[in-house]
């Protein structure tokens, strides 16, 4: 157990962005016998968009941000009203008050996550943020991680969303895609009208270098060319 939470700490402290975060608490659940995990922090302002990090099936997480789930999800309300970890699923857990909360959970349930441990998180600069770890089924040895290992699992939630809230900063997020340090370095200069060699020139690394983060920032916002990334770059600032 040691030694899974200290290669947890140390993968999760070397991360840079949210593939590297999220396998690294993916890997500290399987070693304590846990399926999948999720984590969602809250915006900030009304009407923002909450950060998402999970192993949850892609297929429900993308409908779940699509529909804003978050806004009526009875787990994610207990999660703001109280502060205490708690178990949740179909027949137990948070009361659920209406229709659309009872659809949430059967709707849930069909892609493999029927029951959970939610762990709310409050912190001093009034973030909400809750780590689940999720099942589908009352498993045995679910509930048995799950009784042994709470203290632990609140530990370890407290510690993914401390590095989380510093790597999914809002001027390093564009258009919901986290870009590295270096790639948005890289992607506003080169929206500054400068070539890959003199962004090279201007943060001290090679041509190459540069071409590669510009590379990978292009890829990350899903568009062909470079041109298509900057403009992504300039209209995500300018909703701000």
């Amino acid at each position: 157990m040691y030694r899974a939470f200290q290669k947890f700490v140390d993968r999760l402290t070397e991360s840079t962005d949210r593939d590297a975060a999220q396998q690294s608490m993916a890997d500290m659940a399987a070693a304590l016998n846990l399926s999948c995990f999720a984590y969602l922090a809250l915006p900030h302002e009304l009407g923002g968009a909450p950060n998402l990090i999970s192993t949850y099936p892609p297929s429900w997480t993308g409908h779940y941000l699509q529909h804003h789930y978050e806004s009526f999800d009875p787990v994610v309300r207990r999660a703001i009203r109280h502060t205490e970890p708690f178990r949740w699923g179909l027949g137990f857990g948070p009361r659920v008050r209406s229709e659309s909360e009872g659809a949430l959970f059967e709707e849930a349930a069909k892609f493999g996550i029927r029951c959970g441990f939610t762990i709310p998180i409050h912190d001093n600069k009034g973030a909400i943020a809750a780590v689940t770890f999720a099942s589908d089924e009352r498993r045995i040895a679910f509930e048995r991680s799950i009784s042994e290992h709470a203290q632990v699992l609140r530990l370890i939630a407290m510690f993914f969303h401390a590095h989380a809230g510093r790597m999914l900063r809002p001027d390093r997020v564009v258009d919901g895609v986290l870009l590295s340090p270096r790639e948005l370095e890289c992607l506003e200069w080169s929206s500054r009208s400068k070539s890959a060699w003199e962004v090279g020139n201007i943060l001290g690394i090679s041509r190459r270098t540069a071409a590669f983060h510009l590379d990978n920032a292009r890829a990350k916002l899903g568009v062909r060319t470079l041109r298509q990334a900057v403009v992504r770059l300039v209209e995500s600032k300018s909703r701000r």
